[in-house]
C-alpha cells in the first residue's frame, strides 16, 4: 500500500506540471503574431525597399544548392532591388565550387559570391560573425536579411518580410519558421525544443519594449540597415557563440524595435540531419543560450524528465503489477492519472505543431525524447565550462565573456 501511494503521488506530479506547460504553450502560439505570405504583385513589390539576402556557408554542400535555389525562386524582385550575397566561409567541401556552378547555369544577375577571407589573427570570431560581416559591408540593399544554408524559402516570402517590417516600423524582423524532421533524433528533440524555446521566449513579450525578454531565430533575421550598423552589426557580436539572441538583446537595449513571429508560411528549416548533428548543434547553444545560468538548465533538464519521460516509466511500472483487473484502488487511480498524463503529451504535440508545422509523429517517444533533451542540457553544461568536446562543423569554441 505504502509503494502505491508513493507511486500515485510521484506521478501526479507530471501531470500538475505539463498542465501548467502546456497551458501556458498555448497561450503563447495562440496570441503570437503570425507572417503571412500576402502574395504581392509584381507592381506592387516595386515599391518595396531593396533587400540584400546574406547566407553564410561553411562546409554546406549538402544544403547551398536548394537553398540558393528557393530564394531566387521564391522572389520577382528584380537585381535593382534584390541582391543574394553567399559567402563562403573558408570551406573544405564542394561549397564553393557548387554556387559558382550554380551561378554558370543561372546567370541570375541577383547572385553574388563572396570567397571569404581568413579570420583575423588575435581576435575572436565565433560561428558565422565573420562570414556574415564581410557579407554586410559588400551588400548595399536597405534591408539585410540573414539566412542559414538549411533555410528554404517559400514564394513570396522576402516580400511578406519586407511589408511586414515597413508594416512594423521594425529595426528587426525575425520568424520561427516550419521545422522540417528527417531521422529518428529529429523527431524526438525538435518538438520538444521547439515548445521549450516559445514557452521560454514568449512572442509577445519579447516584442514588448517595456521588457528585457529578448530573442531571435538565427535561421531568419531581417534588419533594417541602419539598426544593423547602428548595432555595429556581426562584428559588435563577434565572440558569441549565440550571436541571434545577443543581436536580439542588443537591438532592445538600444532601443531598437524588435519584431518576433511565427513564420511556418514564410520559411522552412532542417536544422539538423544526424543524430550527431543534433547533438553537436544543440549541446553549442542551450548553456550559451540561458546565459550560463546553471541553475536553470539543470532545472530544465529536470522539469523535461519530470513532465515527459516520468509519466512513461510510470506506465511501464504500472503494467509489470498486472493488468487493470488485478490493481486495487489507488493502482487505479495511478494508472487513470498516467493516461491522461499522456494523452496531454498528444495535445503537447498538437499545439507543437500549430507553432512549428511539426507533424505529430512519434508522439508516442515522448519518454525517450525527454531523457536525450536532459541529456543534451547537461552536456551543453559540461561541454561549455570545460571545452570538451566543445565544436561546430569541426571548429573549436570558445567561451565568450558573459555581457
Amino acid at each position: 500500500m505504502f509503494l502505491s501511494c508513493l507511486l500515485l503521488v510521484a506521478l501526479s506530479l507530471p501531470l500538475i506540471g505539463i498542465s501548467i506547460y502546456l497551458s501556458r504553450l498555448r497561450q503563447t502560439v495562440t496570441k503570437a503574431p503570425r507572417l503571412l505570405n500576402v502574395g504581392i504583385s509584381a507592381n506592387a513589390s516595386l515599391n518595396l525597399p531593396s533587400v540584400s539576402v546574406i547566407v553564410p556557408a561553411f562546409n554546406e554542400a549538402n544544403n547551398i544548392e536548394a537553398c540558393l535555389t528557393s530564394i531566387l525562386a521564391s522572389s520577382q524582385l528584380p537585381s535593382d532591388k534584390l541582391e543574394v550575397w553567399v559567402v563562403d566561409d573558408q570551406s573544405i567541401d564542394k561549397t564553393l565550387t557548387i554556387v559558382r556552378t550554380l551561378q554558370d547555369q543561372l546567370n541570375d544577375p541577383r547572385l553574388k559570391i563572396l570567397a571569404a577571407s581568413p579570420r583575423p589573427q588575435n581576435e575572436v570570431w565565433m560561428g558565422k560573425n565573420w562570414a556574415c560581416t564581410q557579407a554586410a559591408e559588400q551588400a548595399k540593399g536597405e534591408f539585410l536579411l540573414f539566412l542559414d544554408a538549411d533555410v528554404r524559402l517559400k514564394p513570396g516570402a522576402i516580400e511578406s518580410a519586407l511589408q511586414a517590417a515597413e508594416q512594423e516600423q521594425t529595426d528587426l524582423l525575425t520568424c520561427w519558421p516550419q521545422i522540417v524532421c528527417g531521422c529518428l533524433a529529429e523527431w524526438l528533440v525538435q518538438p520538444l525544443m521547439a515548445s521549450m524555446l516559445a514557452s521560454g521566449f514568449d512572442f509577445n513579450q519579447v516584442n514588448d519594449a517595456k521588457t528585457d525578454v529578448a530573442f531571435a531565430a538565427g535561421p531568419f533575421m531581417l534588419f533594417r540597415r541602419t539598426a544593423y550598423e547602428q548595432l555595429g552589426g556581426h562584428r559588435a557580436v563577434a565572440s558569441q557563440v549565440v550571436e541571434d539572441v545577443e543581436l536580439a538583446r542588443r537591438v532592445k537595449a538600444t532601443g531598437l524595435k524588435l519584431w518576433y513571429a511565427l513564420g511556418s508560411d514564410l520559411a522552412a528549416v532542417r536544422m539538423y540531419s544526424s543524430f550527431g548533428a543534433l547533438w553537436e548543434g544543440w549541446t553549442k547553444n542551450w548553456y550559451l543560450g540561458s546565459r550560463c545560468n546553471l541553475s536553470l538548465t539543470l532545472s530544465s533538464a529536470v522539469i523535461v524528465l519530470l513532465v515527459c519521460t516520468l509519466p512513461w516509466v510510470g506506465l511501464i511500472l504500472m503494467l509489470l503489477k498486472g493488468t487493470f483487473l488485478t490493481w486495487n484502488v489507488l493502482d487505479l487511480v495511478t494508472g487513470a492519472i498516467v493516461l491522461y498524463t499522456l494523452w496531454m503529451h498528444y495535445q503537447l504535440r498538437q499545439v507543437g505543431k500549430v507553432l512549428s508545422a511539426i507533424p505529430v509523429r512519434y508522439w508516442w517517444l515522448t519518454g525517450v525524447g525527454g531523457a536525450l533533451v536532459a541529456a543534451i542540457a547537461l552536456a551543453s553544461i559540461i561541454k561549455t565550462e570545460t571545452g570538451w568536446g566543445w565544436t561546430w562543423r569541426g571548429r573549436t569554441l570558445q567561451r565568450p565573456e558573459m555581457p
